[in-house]
């Protein structure tokens, strides 16, 4: 009989609607396994190819530590960072060229922080080239049981020759378990803090979920939202691979009930293995991106518990929670109902306990790498103050150029003042007044000499009639204006 929990994860589970331009659906794969038999609990398609993304980081673990397992090398090894590992996309810690750190802090930075620069110099320095670290990758998981896997890179960044299968990372998760007991710390580290900066592991499980131990999250848009999660009660211990997911926080929660479910369950003798899974009848995995990212909100994030994502593109009627997929004929349909986005709006899983970071450092000692970090933040410190300084002399120079060009401005209207022509110089307007005709007239006669001016009128007196009489007096004016 169903028991409570059961209960409520039975139904249909919902699963990834049909992808832009196609009328099909897909099924997001799913396999909850007990670790120390390796019998299947519960699966969902889970054989079926599928984009890893950060995920991946798994294997480059298992390939690192099997390497220290044959003594070629040790955790106290030295990776450098190269150029081309740099450039790796975020997420990432933005080492330069150059610096140096120990194989040992490379696995925690990947398993938290889920490093992409770091993941890619772990591969280049072990491999001795990408190429190189993919072949011992894809050779390694062909020795422990892995049949759907194929890897290019160590990161999980996009590469869309590069899949696994729900199946084969539980395949790895029970071999990094067994082959590597001593290593089960690296799986559950809360959060790592360099210098003064902490930073808390993806998995959304860790301190939330009682119980959960490990292990890595992933995302890209083209495969979802990933987890290969490990949790143990009582001394029993399951693994639950969840993949396709279109949130982080419905990744979790997801995850969370099949741990539930898994717990209330006993694997019986005529439950599978992982190894007498089917095949799957796909050829290659299916492109989530036109679902996962290809609207019109932000970037998704692999951290966090996020909004629950409600719905599909415009038209898709709510798709993302169609009820499709079942597992294989005359098996119960186990499904969660939390699948159903309108279901869980209302869920969330417990608040976190306080992290517990573990330091990490560049350089083969924390003495080393305190001193490295010491130097690049008097770098920044320094470059941000040239900066600020460059940024004030460039608007000094501004301001100097604009009073400069406002000082020439002026001096131009000046010279162009002086140089224009007078308003009265040449012919009078049609409108000057009488008065203007008035003062030209008074101007010229002023221009004459002052003593043929007064003649003219004592010879005309003269000329006249009784002008006689008149005549001294004019004489002696002109005498004595002379004087």
């Amino acid at each position: 009989m169903l028991n409570r929990v059961l209960g409520r994860v039975i139904g249909a589970f919902a699963t990834l609607a049909a992808l832009a331009g196609s009328a099909g659906a897909v099924t997001a794969p799913i396999v909850v396994v007990e670790v120390d038999s390796g019998k299947v609990i519960y699966s969902q398609a889970a054989t079926d190819p599928w984009y890893p993304a950060s995920i991946t980081k798994l294997m480059t673990t298992y390939v690192a530590l099997d390497l220290v397992r044959q003594g070629k090398l040790s955790m106290n090894s030295l990776l450098t960072i190269s150029p081309a590992a740099a450039a790796e996309p975020p997420s990432k810690m933005g080492f330069k060229p150059g610096t140096q750190l120990t194989l040992d802090n490379a696995l925690k930075i990947i398993m938290v922080k889920s490093a992409n620069d770091v993941a890619w110099a772990i591969g280049e320095n072990l491999g001795g080239s990408i190429e190189g670290f993919a072949d011992m990758m894809n050779a390694t998981a062909r020795r422990i049981g892995m049949r759907e896997s194929r890897w290019y890179n160590p990161n999980g960044l996009p590469e869309p020759r590069q899949w696994t299968s729900a199946r084969d990372m539980a395949t790895l998760a029970r071999a990094l378990m067994r082959d590597f007991p001593d290593a089960h710390d690296l799986f559950n580290i809360s959060a790592i803090q360099y210098g003064k900066y902490v930073v808390a592991n993806h998995n959304g499980l860790l301190g939330r979920y009682a119980g959960a131990d490990g292990m890595k999250t992933g995302f890209i848009c083209s495969g979802g939202f990933n987890v290969v999660a490990t949790a143990t009660r009582n001394g029993r211990r399951i693994v639950a691979v969840v993949m396709g997911q279109p949130s982080a926080r419905e990744r979790d929660l997801k995850t969370a009930d099949l741990f539930d479910y898994g717990f209330s369950q006993s694997a019986g003798w005529t439950a599978p293995t992982l190894d007498a899974l089917p095949s799957s009848s796909l050829s290659e995995p299916p492109d989530m991106r036109p679902f996962i990212c290809d609207r019109k909100k932000p970037m998704p994030i692999d951290e966090g518990q996020g909004a629950i994502t409600a719905g599909g593109p415009a038209g898709s009627d709510n798709a993302f929670s169609q009820l499709l997929g079942s597992s294989s004929q005359g098996q119960v349909p186990l499904a969660l109902a939390t699948i159903n986005s309108a279901n869980m709006r209302g869920r969330s899983l417990p608040p976190r306990a306080p992290l517990q970071p573990i330091a990490v450092w560049t350089g083969s000692n924390p003495a080393e790498g305190a001193a490295q970090l010491a130097a690049e933040e008097e770098e920044i410190k320094n470059s941000k103050a040239a900066k600020l300084a460059a940024i004030k002399q460039k608007r000094e120079a501004a301001r100097e150029a604009a009073k400069q060009a406002k000082a020439e401005k002026a001096a131009k209207q000046r010279a162009a003042a002086v140089t224009a022509p007078h308003p009265h110089k040449g012919a009078l307007p049609a409108t000057a007044s009488a008065y203007a005709a008035s003062d030209a007239k008074e101007k010229k006669a002023a221009a004459k000499p002052p003593a043929k001016a007064a003649a003219k009128p004592a010879a005309k007196a003269a000329a006249k009639p009784g002008a006689k009489a008149a005549a001294k007096p004019v004489v002696k004016k002109k005498s004595a204006a002379a004087e």
